[in-house]
Formats: C-alpha cells, structure tokens, sequence
C-alpha cells in the first residue's frame, strides 16, 4: 500500500510539473503574452516547416506521406501533395520550388507550385544515400542537407545503411557536384544556415551537441566549433541571429554565444521542427507529434 502510495505521488508530481511548465523569455522575444496556440491536429507525426515569400507554411505529415500548407491569411490548412515520397525536412528555394527531403526513396526532391515533383538527388558516389532528412539553401542556390538513418517502419525499400556513415551534404547551386563537408558526426539531424550566409549550424543529435561552421565560397566548411551540448530533431533562426533548437523541452532558444535565452514548452512528449511565418514573419510554427502550434513574436525570422 504504502509503494502505491509514493508511486501515485511521484505521478502527480509529474503531472503537475507538465502542467506548470511555463514560457521563458529573457530577452523579450515573444509578443506581450504570447501562448501557444493550436493551428491544427489530427496528424500522424509533422515536420519540416517551411514558409513560402508570402508566409504561408508548409510542412509534412511524413507517415501520412503528405505535404500541407497553412495558408497565413486565413489559418486554413490544406494539402499541398497527396504523394510526399515520405518527406521530412523542406525548404523553398530561389526559383519558389520545395526541396522536399525524401526519405522513403533514399532521395531529395523538388516541388512546383502546382504539386509535381522531380527527383533532384538520389545517390553519392553511385551508392543510394540513407535518407536526407533536413536542409538549408544558400543564397547562391547550393543546397546543405544532413543524411542520418532513421528506419522507419513504414518503409518499403531497404532499410539498411546505405553509405559509410551519416553525414552532411552540399548540392553545387548547378545541381551537378553533391560533396560531403563533414563525415564526422553521429547521427545530423537539423540544419539552418545564418542570415548572411557565414556560417551553417548542424546538430548532431546523436551526440547530443550542436555545431557552427564557417562556409566558404566553392561551399565547404572550416572552423568548426561546439555551439552547444543540445542536440535537436530541426532548428531555425531568428533575425537577431538567436537559434532555436528542438526536442523533449519543447522550442529552447539561445543567443549568438550559446546562452540559454528562452524556452516555449509544447506539452507534448516530442517537439521535432520549427520555422518562423506569417505576413510578418513573426509567428513561431512548430511542429510536435500529432499537432501544429503557432506563437506570436516580437522578432522576426531570418531571411
């Protein structure tokens, strides 16, 4: 009776601390009492948030094998592509077409307005890659993504290590040389680049760290130096250069020097990805398991 008792105690104190878990903002960040706010549910598992010049979102429902748009005027939410090729992470390029990382084919591909897709990558070095899971563009049109294994059980194709490790990619703004600049890392997951295109964050979520580069001009990257001791599923950042990791905690933000800045808890058991939209581009959309939420900022994302 007695461990009953403490086992249903420790309960309570679980549930009540989610239910505590409060928005922190050290640096004013979000709009005057900002919350967040469902925008939709009933999904499966969503990723890969990304918005048009316009500020409407899209992101993926990736066991569902769709793509959807959150449309920034209304707030309706919409399919965009019926057919995803499973992906995950998503980012527009120069020319308005989403890049789509689509992990059920082992490929990265390439999306016109009107839902059509083409297939952009789909091997290195002659061998299919794992699963490209996350991307950022550069201003020149060169294309950085991280390829991890993530098998999943909705996979048809072969879920076994298809390179010689998880490793980070850059695609040439020509389409036509795709060249590992890091073969280091556990397990990349997260990418972004900051706004004046100097250097590229990557999170190593299997290590439980987060790295900055330097880029250089043919794309490489030099320097690299721990960001912090987080890893994180997706990240982006914001026009001050503040960076926003993902994970068990929700959205945590933290300045140019890795300080801990900020924390918007979701109450879900997972927050996988994150981008700034809206006319404005000062709605935080994130992404957490089954559900999609918004939250009003005072800064804006990168551009």
């Amino acid at each position: 009776m007695q461990k009953t008792s403490s086992l249903l105690s420790i309960c309570l104190f679980l549930l009540v601390g989610v239910a505590q878990a409060q928005i922190t903002d050290d640096r004013s960040l979000l709009a005057p009492g900002a919350t967040v706010e469902l925008l939709g549910d009933g999904y499966k598992f969503t990723e890969g948030p990304t918005p048009d010049k316009n500020g409407n979102v899209y992101f993926t429902d990736q066991p569902n094998n769709t793509i959807l748009r959150w449309d920034a005027a209304s707030g309706e939410i919409s399919t965009f592509a019926a057919t995803s090729g499973r992906s995950n992470g998503l980012y527009f390029d120069k020319k308005g077409n989403l890049v789509a990382c689509a992990d059920m084919d082992n490929q990265m591909w390439s999306f016109s307005m009107d839902g059509q897709h083409k297939v952009l990558i789909e091997n290195y070095d002659n061998k299919l890659l794992n699963g490209p899971n996350d991307l950022w563009i550069d201003a020149k049109g060169g294309i950085y993504f991280t390829d991890p294994l993530y098998k999943r059980d909705y996979w048809t194709r072969d879920p076994a290590m298809q390179q010689d490790g998880q490793h980070v990619y850059y695609l040439s703004q020509d389409k036509k040389t795709l060249k590992r600049v890091d073969e280091t890392l556990k397990q990349p997951n997260g990418i972004v680049g900051s706004s004046d295109g100097k250097n590229l964050y990557v999170a190593d979520i299997g290590d439980r760290k987060t790295y900055r580069y330097d880029i250089q001009k043919d794309g490489s990257l030099s320097n690299r130096m721990l960001f912090i001791e987080m890893g994180s599923d997706g990240m982006t950042i914001d026009s001050q250069g503040n960076l926003y990791l993902t994970g068990r905690s929700g959205v945590t933000i933290f300045d140019k020097s890795g300080t801990e800045v900020g924390n918007i808890p979701t109450g879900k058991g997972w927050t996988a990805n994150v981008c700034f939209g809206g006319k404005d581009r000062k709605t935080l959309f994130i992404t957490a398991l089954d559900a999609v939420y918004g939250v009003k900022m005072n800064v804006a994302g990168a551009k």
